[in-house]
């Protein structure tokens, strides 16, 4: 990792930060982003697991240490609020209130 993006992800490590992808990303596919994240080298304090809209499955979410959590979409493409409004305000609205997914 070069020492610029070391340093940015260091001074992330004292905020909340959520790395998101619609699952239907073809742009930025999430394996990818899910494979950075986990190069960052944080601990996994909560594996993966669904998240919710309603009733219904919105997609899935890993929680890291320092803060960080990734999260995929169901059905978004690589604009998530264009795909998925509603989704997308909802964990956009939880995500800063600090509730978990």
């Amino acid at each position: 990792m070069n020492l610029l993006l070391h340093g940015w992800m260091m001074k992330m490590s004292e905020q909340q930060f959520m790395p998101n992808r619609g699952d239907h990303d073809l742009c930025i596919p999430f394996p990818g982003t899910e494979a950075w994240v986990r190069s960052i080298g944080y601990q996994v304090v909560d594996r993966w697991r669904p998240w919710y809209f309603g009733d219904q499955v919105a997609g899935y979410a890993e929680g890291y240490d320092h803060n960080l959590t990734f999260l995929t979409i169901k059905g978004a493409g690589h604009a998530v609020p264009e795909y998925k409004p509603k989704e997308s305000l909802a964990f956009y609205s939880r995500w800063l209130a600090g509730e978990k997914f």
